[in-house]
C-alpha cells in the first residue's frame, strides 16, 4: 500500500473511528505498552490480565485456582474447526462456565462463572487498541482496531482507504487471511476469532460487518443507530454522520454490543455445514422496540403491534431473537410464546428455523385439543401452531384457555386470516395474551382490521430499503403476450352469443361453474406455445448461470399439464408439487407425492448442483418458501393483491452472483398488478422495487457509460496508450470494477437482441482486450470469466473474432432533426411515447454527467411520468403530451450550454445560474468562464474531492463570481451547490 492511500485511511477512516468510541461511547484505549502488560504474549488474542480483574469482581466467590480455569475455559478450546470454536466461545461468553465451588461449610456445588454483567453494562470494561499483533501458527496478524470487552475480544475493525476502487472487497478478503481460511488456510491468526462476534469493514462512506467465516455477499449495512436517534448522533458528534458513523453508533455503543452477543448470534446447520449468523439492523431494532413496548405499555392490550418487513428479510429469525430476549427479560416471568401461521408448510418452516437456531424446545401442537393443553399447561412453553387449530381450541367464545399476561402470541403474514374469526377465537382463549404481527406485505390502505387487532406499526422495513442494503435483489417485471390469453370481456361476449336465451344471472352462474377461464388457461395448445417459450428463455437466460425456476399455473390439472408438456419437449428435469385428493383424476394421481417424497424434491430444488431446476405449482410455494437459487417465476395464474405480491417475492432472495430476479407474466392481464401496487401507499416502496424489464436496458446503458468514461479523450485506435492509461494501480482497480458492473449488466440483459446494440458489444469486447493487455503488462491476477456470468463468457468467446455484429436498434440523439420525424411516422400515442421516452433516458444517460443537478431534475420528472402511467393514473394521451413537453426541456437544456460557444465546465454551469438585469452576453460571458477557468485550476489538487479545504476554497470563488450576477443571496446559495454538483462530475481525477 502506497504512503498516500496509508495516509487517507488513518486520517479519513481510522482516526474518526477512534474518536467516535473514545468520545461518544467513553471506551479507553489502550497503548501498546497497555497491551504488552495485560497478555503473557504476542499470541494471546484475550488480555488475560484485564479479564482476571474483572472475573473477581463479577464472581467474588472465585478462588485464584477457578479463575485460571475460568481463563482457560476461554483461551483452551478445543475443536474440529474454526466455527466450532466460536461456537463453543459464543456458549461459554453467554451462559458462563461451570466450575465447582466450596462454600465456607465445606459443601461442594457447582457454581456459574460469568464473564459479563448482561443486567448492569456498566459494571463491564470497554477498550479497544489501535494496531495490536497477534502471532498465529505461520505469520503474524495486525487488524486496525480490536474492540475488548472486560479483555475479551468480541469486535475486530479493519479500516480501509476510501480511494480505493473496492474497500471493502480488500477488507472482505484480509478478513479470510486473519482467519486462516480458504485460500489463506494454515495462514493468520484464527485464535483471535475464537471469541470474536463481529467483523468490521470501514472506508467512511461505506461500512459492513460480518462474522465468523461470513461470505462476502452476506456481509450487511447497518443504516440505524437504535436507540439513539440519527439527529442525536449528527448533534453528538457535531456533523453530518458518514456510514461508518452510524455502524460504529448502532452495533459498538456498549449496551447494544452486549446485547448483540447475548441474544443476536446464532449458530445453524444447513445443507450439512454449520454456520453463524448474527441480527441485521432491521431485526435489532424491530426487536428492541418491541421490547421498548412491552415494558412501557400501559395497559396488556397495548403490547400488541405490527411489524412489516418485507419477504426475504429475515422475518423468521426476527422471530426468534425476539422469542431469546423474551425468554430472558425479566418482565415476562418465564413466558409462554406462541408463534401461529396460517400454511402447515409455513408451520413446518419455522419450526424448522427455531429447531436449527437452538432455541429449547419449541413444540408443534398437533391439533386443537393438543394445542389447548399445551397452553393450559403453565409457563415457560413454546408453541408452534397453525391458527386453524383455534377452531377447536376454542370451540366458543367463553371457553378461556388462560388469562395470564405473560402468554406472547407472533402471528406471522396477519393479513390474511388471522383477523377474523379465528383471531377472534385467539383473543377469547387467551384475552390478555400480548400479539405480535409480522407481515412481509404492506396492510393494505382500505384494511383496518389487521390493525385494530394488532396495534399500530412498531417498525417498518420496506420493499426498495431492503434493495438498498442488499438484503434483498431487485425484481424485474415483463408481460408476454401467450397465445389464446384469457380475456373477461371477449369471453363474456362470446358466451353471450352462444347462448343468447340465458339472463344475466345464469351467464354468471354458467362462468362460475364451468371454470371457462381454467379451461381456456389448460387448453394443450396454449399450454405447448407458453411450454416452448419458457423453455427457450430458461436456456438462454437463466440456466446457463445456474439458477432456477418456478412455473405458477391457475389450477393443478393445468400444473400436471405443464410438467408432462415440458418433459416431452426435453425440458431439464421438473416436478410438480401440488396437494393430493382422494377423489382426484387418474392424470392427477400419477403425479401425487407423499410428504417425504415432496420434501425431498424440495430440498433437491434448493440445492445449485442438483439437476432438477423447474417447480411447477399452483397453490403450494407461493409464500413462505425460500430457495434462493430460485431466480424467474414464470406465471400463468391471475394471483392478485397480497398473494400476488407474496408469490413474486419467491425471486428476491440473495444468492452468489445472482443481481436480480424475473417474474415472466403470461396470463396477460396487467391491470392486477396495477391493482395490488395500488393497495398500498407509494411510501412502501413498492412501485420503486417492482421495476420494469425495461430498467434492465437503463441500468446498461449507464454502465456501460462508465465503463468506457476513462478512454473518452483518447484515440481508441492507440491501444498502447489505452493501455497506459491503466498503469496506475487506483485507476486499474476502479476501471475492474466499472468493467464488471458493465459485464453484470450484460449478463442480465442478454439474450434479449438490444444487449447486441452498438456499442455495447464492441465496446465490450474492446473492453476486454484492454484489459487483458494491462493485466499481463502489470502482472495482476488472470481473468476468471465465471465471475461475471457464464452468458458473457461465452458472448466474448463467440464473438471475439467476429466482423461484425447485426445492428437491431439505434438509440436516435434527441436533438437529431430526424428523431421528430421518425416519432411522426409511428402511429400510436404508446408507441410514440416510447420512442420519446427511450431518447429522452438516451440523452439524459449520455450527458448527465455534464450537468448533475438539472439532468437529474429531468430524470425524476420522468421517472415519475412513467410510474404514474404504469399504474393507470395517467391515460396515453396525456403521457405523450407530457413527454413532448420534457422532450423540449431536454432540447433546451442542451442549447442553453452551447449559447456564447461556451463549451466544457463552461457550457455545464451556464444554464445553472440567475443572472440579474443589466448584464450584455460578453459580460455573462466573462463571469462564467472566469468560475470555470477558477475551479479547474483549484481541481488540479491530487484527491481534492476529499479535501474539505480545497472544496470551501471553490465554494468561496464560486460565490465571489456569483456576486457579480446581482442574484440575490438565496439564488447565489442554490447556484453555489449546483455548480459544485458540476465540479465533482466533471473535474474529478
Amino acid at each position: 500500500m502506497s504512503e498516500a492511500r496509508d495516509s487517507l485511511e488513518i486520517e479519513m477512516v481510522e482516526n474518526p473511528a477512534a474518536d467516535l468510541l473514545r468520545v461518544l461511547f467513553d471506551y479507553k484505549e489502550l497503548m501498546p505498552a497497555d497491551i504488552a502488560s495485560l497478555r503473557e504474549g504476542r499470541s494471546d488474542a484475550v488480555l488475560v490480565g484485564r479479564l482476571e480483574q474483572q472475573l473477581r469482581r463479577l464472581n467474588t466467590w472465585l478462588d485464584s485456582e477457578s479463575v485460571g480455569r475460568a481463563i482457560s475455559a476461554l483461551t483452551r478450546i478445543s475443536s474440529i474447526d474454526l466455527i466450532d470454536a466460536n461456537e463453543q466461545g459464543h456458549i461459554r461468553l453467554t451462559y458462563g462456565t461451570t466450575l465447582p465451588y466450596t462454600d465456607e461449610k465445606g459443601r461442594r456445588q457447582d457454581r456459574t462463572v460469568r464473564y459479563f454483567d448482561f443486567d448492569d453494562v456498566g459494571a463491564n470494561i470497554f477498550e479497544f487498541a489501535r494496531q495490536v499483533a497477534i502471532k498465529g501458527p505461520r505469520q503474524e496478524i495486525v487488524p486496525d482496531i480490536v474492540i475488548y470487552v472486560n479483555g475479551i475480544p468480541l469486535a475486530v475493525i479493519e479500516c480501509k482507504s476510501p480511494a480505493l476502487a473496492d474497500p471493502i472487497g480488500e477488507a472482505q478478503r484480509q478478513f479470510r487471511r486473519y482467519e486462516g481460511r480458504d485460500e489463506f488456510a494454515g495462514l493468520g491468526a484464527p485464535r483471535l476469532f475464537e471469541m470474536a462476534q463481529i467483523s468490521i469493514a470501514l472506508a467512511r462512506d461505506v461500512a459492513r460487518y460480518g462474522t465468523t467465516a461470513t461470505p462476502p455477499r452476506h456481509w450487511a449495512d447497518w443504516r440505524d443507530p437504535w436507540p439513539m436517534t440519527a439527529d442525536g448522533l449528527t448533534s453528538r458528534i457535531n456533523r453530518t454522520p458518514t456510514p461508518q458513523d452510524i455502524l460504529l453508533a448502532g452495533m459498538l455503543a456498549p449496551a447494544n454490543l452486549i446485547d448483540l452477543l447475548r441474544n443476536y448470534v446464532i449458530f445453524e446447520t444447513l445443507d450439512g455445514r454449520r454456520l453463524k449468523k448474527i441480527a441485521r439492523y432491521q431485526q435489532f431494532v424491530a426487536v428492541g422496540r418491541t421490547i421498548e413496548r412491552i415494558r412501557n405499555a400501559p395497559r396488556p392490550e397495548r403490547r400488541s403491534g405490527v411489524i412489516h418487513h418485507t419477504q426475504g428479510s429475515g422475518k423468521s429469525l426476527t422471530m426468534v431473537y425476539l422469542a431469546i430476549k423474551l425468554r430472558r427479560l425479566p418482565e415476562t416471568e418465564n413466558p409462554t410464546l406462541v408463534i401461529v401461521t396460517d400454511r402447515t408448510e409455513l408451520d413446518s418452516q419455522i419450526s424448522g428455523q427455531f429447531q436449527r437456531s437452538g432455541f429449547p424446545n419449541p413444540v408443534q401442537a398437533e391439533s386443537g385439543q393438543h394445542l389447548r393443553e399445551l397452553l393450559s399447561g403453565g409457563a415457560g412453553t413454546t408453541v408452534l401452531t397453525t391458527v386453524h387449530k383455534f377452531h377447536t381450541a376454542v370451540p366458543k367464545r367463553t371457553s378461556v384457555i388462560s388469562e395470564a399476561e405473560n402468554i406472547f402470541v407472533m402471528v406471522d403474514e396477519a393479513h390474511r386470516t388471522q383477523y377474523g374469526a379465528l383471531a377472534a377465537r385467539m383473543r377469547a382463549g387467551l384475552p390478555h395474551a400480548a400479539l405480535i404481527a409480522f407481515t412481509g406485505t404492506p396492510i393494505d390502505k382500505k384494511d383496518r382490521s389487521t390493525r385494530e387487532v394488532f396495534g399500530d406499526y412498531i417498525h417498518r422495513y420496506l420493499i426498495d430499503q431492503a434493495v438498498k442494503d442488499g438484503a434483498t435483489v431487485p425484481i424485474f417485471y415483463e408481460m408476454r403476450d401467450a397465445r389464446m390469453r384469457v380475456d373477461g370481456r371477449d369471453l363474456e361476449a362470446d358466451i353471450r352469443r352462444s347462448f343468447p336465451e340465458l339472463k344475466d344471472d345464469e351467464i354468471q352462474k354458467l362462468k362460475q361453474g364451468a371454470r371457462l377461464q381454467e379451461k381456456f388457461a389448460g387448453a394443450q395448445t396454449r399450454v405447448s406455445a407458453i411450454c416452448e417459450d419458457i423453455l427457450q428463455h430458461y436456456r438462454t437466460a437463466i440456466e446457463p448461470n445456474g439458477f432456477k425456476a418456478q412455473i405458477v399455473t391457475v389450477s393443478r390439472d393445468v400444473a400436471v399439464s405443464y410438467v408432462e408438456t415440458l418433459r416431452a419437449l426435453g425440458a431439464p428435469e421438473c416436478a410438480v408439487i401440488m396437494s393430493a385428493s382422494n377423489n382426484d383424476s387418474a392424470k392427477l394421481q400419477r403425479h401425487h407425492l407423499s410428504r417425504r417424497e415432496r420434501d425431498k424434491l424440495i430440498s433437491r430444488f434448493k440445492r445449485k448442483d442438483d439437476p432438477l431446476k423447474m417447480l411447477v405449482v399452483c397453490d403450494m410455494l407461493l409464500t413462505g418458501f425460500d430457495a434462493p437459487v430460485e431466480q424467474v417465476m414464470y406465471l400463468d395464474a391471475p394471483l392478485r393483491e397480497h398473494t400476488l405480491l407474496q408469490a413474486i417475492a419467491r425471486v428476491n432472495r440473495t444468492y452468489e452472483n445472482k443481481s436480480h430476479g424475473l417474474i415472466v407474466d403470461y396470463w396477460g392481464d396487467n391491470r392486477r398488478i396495477s391493482e395490488a401496487l395500488d393497495m398500498f401507499s407509494e411510501e412502501d416502496g413498492v412501485l420503486s422495487a417492482m421495476r420494469p424489464a425495461s430498467e434492465k436496458y437503463q441500468l446498461l446503458e449507464s454502465r456501460h457509460r462508465a465503463a468506457i468514461l476513462l478512454f473518452d479523450n483518447i484515440d481508441r485506435s492507440d491501444e498502447d496508450a489505452c493501455i497506459a492509461l491503466l498503469a496506475l494501480e487506483d485507476v486499474r482497480a476502479k476501471f475492474e470494477l466499472d468493467f464488471q458492473r458493465f459485464a453484470e449488466a450484460m449478463d442480465m440483459v442478454l439474450p434479449d437482441p438490444r444487449a447486441l446494440e452498438e456499442p455495447y458489444l464492441t465496446d465490450l469486447k474492446w473492453l476486454t482486450r484492454i484489459r487483458a493487455a494491462a493485466r499481463r503488462l502489470y502482472s495482476d491476477e488472470r481473468f476468471d470469466a465465471k465471475l461475471y456470468g457464464a452468458k458473457v463468457g461465452e458472448l466474448i468467446a463467440g464473438h471475439l473474432r467476429s466482423d461484425g455484429v447485426e445492428q437491431l436498434l439505434h438509440p436516435l440523439d434527441i436533438l437529431d432533426p430526424a428523431f421528430r420525424e421518425s416519432v411522426e411516422e409511428i402511429g400510436s400515442p404508446e408507441a410514440k411515447a416510447a420512442r420519446i421516452e427511450h431518447a429522452i433516458r438516451h440523452e439524459i444517460h449520455v450527458h448527465r454527467e455534464e450537468n448533475p443537478s438539472a439532468y437529474k431534475s429531468l430524470w425524476e420528472d420522468l421517472e415519475d411520468l412513467i410510474s404514474r402511467r404504469r399504474i393507470d393514473r395517467v391515460s396515453a394521451a396525456s403521457q405523450l403530451a407530457r413527454l413532448e413537453e420534457l422532450a423540449d426541456r431536454t432540447m433546451t437544456l442542451r442549447a442553453d450550454q452551447k449559447t456564447f460557444e461556451l463549451t466544457g465546465t463552461s457550457g455545464a454551469i451556464l444554464p445553472l445560474i440567475l443572472f440579474g438585469e443589466g448584464l450584455s452576453d460578453k459580460q455573462k460571458h466573462e463571469i462564467v468562464a472566469s468560475i470555470a477557468l477558477d475551479l479547474e485550476d483549484m481541481a488540479q489538487v491530487v484527491d481534492w474531492q476529499q479535501k474539505e479545504d480545497v472544496k470551501r476554497q471553490m465554494r468561496r470563488t464560486i460565490k465571489e463570481g456569483l456576486r457579480q450576477t446581482g442574484a440575490d443571496f438565496s439564488s447565489i446559495e442554490a447556484s453555489t451547490a449546483k455548480i459544485m454538483d458540476v465540479a465533482r462530475a466533471r473535474l474529478a481525477k
